[in-house]
């Protein structure tokens, strides 16, 4: 009998692309999203008849109970992502990011697993050198501390396995720019040229195809990983955002990069990332930074008109 996956958040960024996945490799899916932007991503996955959507909201407790019981494996996806999206609204940022993981937990058994993506962003500032999984947690934003409230109470029950994943890129059905390589790139196609503030502040970055592939690692070796966070990323990709933009003026040779020394990114996270943890147990990237810049590239045309309908 197939497991049973429920994802929630997933008809969004990476559920868009982790759905005909987890499908293609052989699971049932139960995918819950409210469709709030309208979107018609997981349209191609009715085909499959181990695939089943739930039109609703992670916060309504017996929807969530009803749906939880039905699962073998739960990856809660459902989120306000990134620091200005939670600021604008932090109740509905906690609801979601906090109060809807904790519902969860409440309705799951021991026998159930459960797969949390966090953030490198819980990492913060660090100055110390390389963050390993060891790191204690910095949260600089509103965001980032409710991921980590939720890692701490997840990972405190034994039953669930943090991926803290490193700032995510690549094509997804249901697309998004406000990612760093995503935006830069398109930004490069686009306008041709960026203004860099805090040219020199690092991030690390992973390809979505390869976050997928994660998770459906951490699902065949739950027993092994369970209870512990995780570093998800590409360990040849801890960039700056000057060492980013000059990779992607590699593919777009008149991308003007200038670097301004007044104003200050609102996102203040500096870090180099180890994956080395999450590698020792088998698991390896596929996908470059280069290979994701250049399909970027080749959908911006698809891209910019997708943006001016929005």
């Amino acid at each position: 009998m197939k497991e049973r996956v429920l994802i929630t958040g997933a008809a969004g960024y990476l559920g868009s692309v982790l759905c005909p996945y987890l499908l293609a490799n052989g699971f049932s899916v139960i995918a819950l999203d409210n469709l709030n932007f309208k979107q018609t991503s997981l349209m191609p996955c009715f085909s499959d008849r181990s695939f089943r959507f739930v039109l609703g909201d992670v916060c309504n407790e017996t929807l969530i109970q009803e749906e939880v019981k039905n699962a073998d494996i739960i990856i809660p996806l459902a989120a306000i992502v990134g620091t200005p999206a939670c600021e604008r609204d932090s109740f509905l940022a906690t609801a979601i990011n906090r109060d809807a993981i904790a519902l969860i937990q409440k309705h799951t058994t021991s026998s159930q697993k459960i797969l949390f993506p966090n953030t490198n962003s819980s990492y913060g500032v660090q100055k110390t050198g390389c963050c390993t999984e060891s790191l204690p947690l910095n949260p600089l934003s509103h965001y980032g501390k409710l991921k980590v409230e939720s890692e701490t109470r997840l990972l405190e029950s034994g039953r669930a396995i943090s991926f803290r994943l490193a700032t995510v890129f690549g094509i997804s059905p249901r697309m998004r720019i406000d990612s760093l390589v995503n935006d830069f790139t398109f930004r490069a196609c686009n306008d041709r040229f960026i203004v860099l503030f805090e040219e020199g502040f690092k991030r690390s970055f992973v390809h979505i195809r390869d976050v997928a592939r994660a998770f459906h690692f951490g699902i065949e070796h739950f027993d092994q990983m369970k209870g512990q966070a995780y570093n998800v990323g590409l360990s040849s990709a801890n960039l700056n955002k000057r060492e980013l933009c000059e990779k992607i003026k590699t593919y777009v040779p008149d991308f003007y990069i200038h670097a301004s020394r007044i104003g200050s990114d609102p996102d203040q996270r500096d870090y180099f990332v180890s994956n080395e943890k999450l590698e020792k147990t088998g698991w390896k990237p596929c996908v470059s930074l280069e290979e994701g810049i250049q399909e970027i590239i080749a959908a911006f045309p698809m891209i910019r008109q997708i943006l001016k309908n929005v």
